[in-house]
């Protein structure tokens, strides 16, 4: 019997990076330092705490954890203008993201950003009906913001997703660009500024949430999965009016975030100094990266994230393949002739840049 499935699913496939048991795996952009052992206790003397109220449901607006979000945007982007009932939080930006789409976007409306960006973005639209029309970066991953104007009066969108750092180019978007793309949105759309990685942001570039007072159609979305290496827990939020927020609780689902995850991420925010140690030393490597890479004549964008983008190749797949038969995991995501490598451990880094140069050295040189 054929399933009834929707048409847009025909021969799709689940959204995932490889996940292999391989010594070095720098591909999905994660903190490589696990959580310190005191963190680790905090978070299992929360969890515990919460397992013994496991059978009643939990916080439905997890308010504890928005004021501890408030707190921490406070103290990270001097963002102290933000109340608590303008946070929201999901399991992972990916589901904030979700929420968005399904109070803003829909059947007859129309979602866009800027190409080559986040993956992910067309499968949000596709699982909330919304038609996906994105527009194109400059060839150097710029946005031109006469053209972007242009391909926003163009296709009327109901939400605008804009990544700064972006995915998997790593560049940032200037905060004028931004600001005066939310003042050509204002009244017509939702302009969110996804900000995955801003915790990875180079010294003087601020976040988008300076601009959330003066827009309410303005979202700025962050994640812990990153500078807090909190992946495995998935834990996004995001700031903006409390009008829009108002929006996002109609469409959640019932007790979306488990008292499990609340507790966790509050322990994680309680201990945000140590988790965070690392981000400053990750910068570093990203930067020792992109220098490492150049000295090759490798093209590798200004990234403000925890990885780079490097290329260009022939035949990206065979460095890909090269390097992974040498017990190393990239990504191969983004633009053609292009892959992505997360900035990893020192020691991590190393033997990436090893692997490479054999790969790139070896005779018949592939790539």
């Amino acid at each position: 019997m054929t399933l009834p499935a929707r048409p847009e699913l025909a021969g799709a496939a689940p959204y995932g990076a490889p996940q292999l048991a391989v010594p070095v795996r720098l591909n999905v952009n994660e903190n490589p330092y696990a959580p310190p052992a005191a963190v680790i206790a905090a978070i299992a003397s929360r969890v515990k705490a919460a397992a013994a109220q496991a059978n009643r449901y939990p916080d439905r607006d997890f308010t504890e954890l928005r004021h501890a979000l408030r707190d921490y945007l406070a103290e990270e982007s001097q963002a102290t203008y933000l109340s608590a009932d303008q946070i929201w939080a999901a399991n992972g930006s990916n589901e904030v993201m979700l929420h968005v789409l399904q109070a803003f976007g829909g059947p007859g409306r129309t979602v866009t950003s800027f190409s080559p960006t986040y993956s992910m973005y067309p499968e949000y639209a596709r699982d909330t009906f919304t038609t996906w029309l994105p527009g194109e970066r400059e060839p150097d991953f710029s946005i031109d913001l006469e053209r972007a104007i242009g391909h926003i009066d163009q296709t009327n969108p109901s939400v605008v997703l804009l990544a700064s750092p972006n995915n998997p180019t790593g560049t940032a978007v200037p905060p004028a660009t931004i600001e005066a793309l939310a003042k050509h949105t204002a009244g017509r759309a939702i302009l969110v500024v996804d900000e995955a990685y801003a915790e990875f942001r180079r010294p003087g570039t601020p976040s988008a949430l300076a601009l959330v007072p003066n827009y309410n159609h303005l979202a700025v979305v962050r994640t812990m999965s990153k500078a807090f290496a909190f992946a495995g827990v998935r834990l996004g939020y995001l700031a903006g009016s409390a009008e829009l927020v108002g929006y996002l609780r109609t469409v959640r689902l019932p007790y979306h975030l488990s008292a499990i995850t609340q507790a966790a991420a509050l322990a994680a925010l309680e201990h945000r100094q140590a988790l965070m140690a690392q981000v400053a030393q990750l910068c570093v490597t990203r930067d020792y990266l992109a220098a490492k890479l150049r000295e090759r004549d490798l093209e590798v964008p200004d990234s403000d994230a925890n990885f780079v983008l490097f290329g260009r190749f022939a035949d990206r797949h065979a460095v890909w393949q090269g390097l992974l038969d040498r017990g190393v995991l990239i990504r191969e995501v983004g633009p053609d002739g292009w892959l992505r490598v997360s900035a990893g451990t020192e020691e991590e880094t190393d033997l990436f840049l090893d692997a490479l140069a054999d790969v790139l050295d070896a005779p018949g040189r592939v790539g």
